[in-house]
C-alpha cells in the first residue's frame, strides 16, 4: 500500500460544534478522524501530522512557507500528501504552493469540508476519502479535491459559501471526476528535473477592485514607495473609468513613475483579459500595465507574491508573470 502523509492545518474539517457555531478542536481531531472514517486505512498507510491549527482566514505567507517546507522534509518518505485546510483561503494556499513546489512528481491534495467532521451531515467523510484516494494516484499536481471533483490548485476558486460544491475552475477543465471510478484527465509527466522548493513570498502589493465612482484621490495619496505591484480587478476584459475625475489613468501614470507593476485581471470569473480589445486596455498598456490573462485572483496574487520574492529585476518579474509557470495561465 502507498504511504500518505495527512497534514492538518485547521479549518472547518477540524472543528467541533460549540453552541450556535463551531470552533477549532485540535486536541481531538485525530481521534475523531479515525472514529468516523476507519476505512481510510484500507486505502493507504496514513500518517497524520498536526502542522498547525488555524482558521484559514488567519493564514498568511508564513504558513505557506511552513507547508512547503513540511512537504519538502517528508517528500522522499511518502507517495502523496493530503492537506486538510479551511475552504475560505484554500485556493490561495494551493496556488501559492503550486509555484513553490518545483518539478512536483507526487500528488499534493487539498481538501476540507463545509460542515465539521464531527457533525452528522458533514461532507468531510466523502471529501477526505476522495482526497486520500487521489493522493495514491499518478497525479503530479497541487490540487483541490472537493465534492467528487478534483481541480488544478492554481485554477480553482471558492464559488459558494453554503453548498457542498464549494469550488469551481472557470477557465480550466477538471483534473479528475470521482464516481464509481476515478477518471483522471491528465497524463503523468516524464523526465522531470529533480524536485525543488522555492518557498518565499513578498507582501509588498495591493489588490484594487474597480467600481463606479471610485474616489481616485484616495489612490493618488497612496505611498507608493512601499508598494511593488498592484493587482487591478477591472471590468470585463480590462476596462476601467477613463474620463474626468474618476479616471484611473493618472494613478497608473504615478505607478509607472514609481516603478510599481500594474497587473490587470477581471472581476468576471470566466474567460481572459485582453488589453488590446478596448480603448481602456490599450491605454493601460501604454501606461505600462500587464495582463493577468485568465488567471484566478488567487493565482494572480500569489504568483506575483512569489515572483517578487524570488526575482530582483522588475523586467524579469513582468516577463515571467506573463509566462505560464505552473499551468496557471492559458497562453494564446
Amino acid at each position: 500500500m502507498k504511504k500518505i502523509l495527512l497534514i492538518q492545518t485547521g479549518g472547518t474539517i477540524a472543528m467541533s460544534a460549540k453552541g450556535e457555531g463551531v470552533e477549532l478542536n485540535p486536541d481531538n481531531w485525530a481521534v475523531t478522524l479515525y472514529e468516523r472514517i476507519p476505512e481510510l486505512n484500507e486505502l493507504a498507510v496514513i500518517d497524520t501530522y498536526p502542522l498547525f491549527f488555524e482558521d484559514s482566514s488567519d493564514l498568511n505567507a508564513s504558513h505557506w512557507v511552513n507547508l512547503a517546507n513540511c512537504i519538502d522534509s517528508h517528500y522522499e518518505d511518502y507517495d502523496g500528501f493530503v492537506i486538510l485546510h479551511g475552504t475560505d483561503t484554500m485556493a490561495y494556499t494551493a496556488s501559492a504552493l503550486s509555484f513553490a513546489l518545483q518539478n512536483l512528481s507526487k500528488p499534493v491534495i487539498f481538501t476540507g469540508s463545509q460542515v465539521p467532521l464531527s457533525s452528522l451531515r458533514s461532507d468531510a467523510r466523502r471529501n477526505l476519502i476522495n482526497a486520500v484516494e487521489m493522493a495514491t494516484t499518478s497525479l503530479q499536481e497541487v490540487a483541490i479535491c472537493f465534492n467528487d471533483h478534483v481541480y488544478k490548485g492554481n485554477r480553482a476558486t471558492k464559488m459558494s459559501i453554503g453548498d457542498f460544491d464549494a469550488f469551481g475552475s472557470p477557465n480550466y477543465p477538471l483534473l479528475a471526476e470521482i464516481g464509481l471510478d476515478i477518471e483522471l484527465n491528465v497524463k503523468p509527466k516524464t523526465l522531470l528535473p529533480p524536485f525543488d522548493v522555492k518557498a518565499a513570498y513578498s507582501n509588498e502589493l495591493l489588490v484594487l477592485t474597480v467600481f463606479p465612482s471610485l474616489n481616485t484621490e484616495f489612490l493618488l495619496r497612496l505611498d507608493l514607495t512601499k508598494i511593488k505591484a498592484i493587482v487591478v480587478r477591472s471590468f470585463g476584459s480590462g476596462n476601467f473609468p477613463m474620463k474626468g475625475e474618476y479616471s484611473l489613468l493618472p494613478f497608473f501614470q504615478k505607478c509607472k513613475e514609481h516603478g510599481v507593476i500594474i497587473v490587470i485581471v477581471s472581476q468576471a470569473d470566466f474567460d481572459a483579459v485582453d488589453l488590446s480589445k478596448y480603448p481602456a486596455g490599450r491605454t493601460a498598456l501604454e501606461a505600462g500595465a500587464i495582463s493577468g490573462g485568465d488567471m484566478t485572483l488567487e493565482s494572480a496574487l500569489t504568483k506575483m507574491m512569489w515572483l517578487m520574492a524570488n526575482y530582483d529585476s522588475r523586467e524579469e518579474v513582468e516577463e515571467l508573470y506573463q509566462t505560464d509557470l505552473a499551468g496557471e495561465l492559458t497562453m494564446n
